[in-house]
């Protein structure tokens, strides 16, 4: 019985999605909003109507219902069809991602008119060619203030440079890792150091803290896709008895001790080598820019986690990042961390560039119980254009 009111509800809420879907094939559109899909088209747009600077992700709504009087609106401008070229009308008209403006509404709109205007093969849809290469994968127009994914600068197609900083999975402040590598043919090598700072910031709860010296890091993405990478890592300098005070300063919060001033458990300075590998898949959801699903072995630690760039919903433009390191022989477990950044809430060109928002790491607290050891603002900034 709960399998059929399971059917029959689904069937009811997608019904109004699959007939806008029918309708979009069967008969053209002339009144609809432009889903930001297309960097290039909707730059092109917007020069042609000297707008400066222009936005990818703008709300662009074209009313070509009436021959003698059709439209564009930008963001909420309105301006004539006809002030466009003849070639990006053409690329405006034949858009092949339209959300159709004239549909029906009627009382129960107030709950299923987001739901027939997405297009279910565009909440999830497959990655650029560029991502799934196992050899320009690190390529990377997005630099975040902290973790995530590597700012990747192309030299010369198969050849380029990356750095960022904090790993790729740890979250606001909890490592003082900052790493710089060179990319050829999808194997990398870098070396890392340590910034103390990232660190120093907070005085409670960094006993779940991963501390480096310095090191080296080499790596390979195999040659059948971008989809499994391994790399090995190795510290190349030991933390001296003074090092080892410094960092674990129980003033600091590096430290835990219990009743009898033994200690209950303390941050990790990672020494010695590692053999890591990703496991990941590629992929667009709700339009974003870049992507991906994984499963990491990075430093003894097993992580689960997604990563995208640049989705947008209801007229918003985000960077959602989670990650769940769910094991580890050195440190407390599991620990989570949440990234989500805004986009639009800049000025001039910083519109479309500057993404800023909140960074979490939820996990294990010095008195034993589970909550949040750490907040800080996260940024992001669109150096280059979307891949």
């Amino acid at each position: 019985m709960k399998l059929n009111h399971f059917l029959l509800l689904s069937i009811l809420l997608f019904t109004p999605v699959y007939n806008t879907l029918l309708a979009q094939e069967d008969e053209p559109i002339r009144y609809f909003q432009m889903e930001p899909l297309d960097d290039s088209l909707f730059i092109y747009i917007q020069q042609e109507l000297y707008i400066d600077p222009p936005d990818p992700k703008a709300e662009i709504i074209a009313d070509l219902r009436d021959p003698n009087n059709q439209t564009i609106s930008i963001r909420g401008s309105l301006y004539p069809f006809l002030a466009l070229s003849p070639e990006i009308r053409a690329r405006v008209i034949t858009y092949p991602f339209k959300i159709n403006l004239e549909e029906d509404i009627h009382y129960a709109s107030v709950f299923t008119r987001v739901l027939s205007k997405l297009k279910i093969s565009k909440i999830v849809s497959p990655p650029t060619k560029q991502q799934i290469s196992s050899t320009m994968w690190y390529i990377n127009p997005f630099f975040q203030m902290l973790g995530g994914e590597r700012f990747g600068l192309p030299i010369k197609r198969d050849i380029g440079i990356s750095f960022g900083l904090q790993t790729r999975y740890e979250g606001p402040l909890n490592t003082n890792f900052m790493d710089a590598n060179f990319h050829i043919l999808g194997a990398y090598v870098g070396a890392f150091t340590n910034i103390d700072a990232l660190i120093n910031t907070f005085s409670e709860e960094n006993q779940n803290n991963m501390i480096f010296s310095t090191g080296f890091q080499i790596g390979y993405v195999l040659p059948f896709g971008n989809f499994f990478e391994l790399s090995y890592l190795k510290t190349v300098e030991e933390f001296s008895a003074t090092d080892s005070l410094n960092y674990l300063d129980p003033s600091q919060g590096t430290v835990v001790l219990n009743s009898d001033s033994s200690v209950r458990y303390s941050a990790w300075l990672v020494e010695g080598s590692f053999f890591n590998y990703e496991l990941r898949y590629p992929l667009k959801v709700l339009g974003s820019t870049k992507g991906r699903v994984y499963a990491s072995w990075y430093l003894h630690e097993l992580h689960f986690g997604f990563d995208f760039r640049e989705m947008s919903l209801a007229g918003s433009t985000f960077d959602f990042w989670f990650d769940v390191m769910t094991s580890s022989r050195n440190r407390l477990s599991p620990l989570y961390t949440i990234n989500l950044t805004v986009q639009k809430v800049a000025e001039s060109w910083g519109f479309s560039a500057f993404s800023v928002g909140p960074s979490l790491l939820l996990g294990t607290k010095a008195d034993g119980t589970f909550g949040l050891l750490k907040l800080f603002v996260n940024m992001r900034l669109k150096i280059g254009s979307s891949l």
